[in-house]
């Protein structure tokens, strides 16, 4: 049985993580904190999914951006790093 009092990291936290490293690998930069995901690999999509959508989300950057998430995005979609915005 786990221990209650043991952190593990948020599941969007290891994805963007393995992201950034594999996109540092690949174009052979150490600059992985700048790099955003490819929409592919976190499941970008243009639809909400129920009552998450990208712009209310804490990543979204208006009026079709991400910070997190590389190329254009409808503020209507949404991806497996959804972050709800902090009230």
């Amino acid at each position: 049985m786990s221990d209650p009092e043991t952190v593990r990291p948020a599941r969007r936290d290891v994805i963007l993580g393995t992201c950034a490293a594999v996109i540092a690998l690949a174009t052979g930069t150490r600059a992985w904190a700048q790099a955003k995901a490819p929409q592919k690999t976190v499941q970008y999509q243009e639809k909400p999914k129920g009552d998450q959508q990208c712009d209310k989300c804490q990543h979204f950057v208006a009026p079709d951006s991400c910070k997190l998430v590389d190329g254009k995005i409808n503020p209507k979609g949404w991806c497996l790093l959804y972050v709800v915005k902090p009230k």
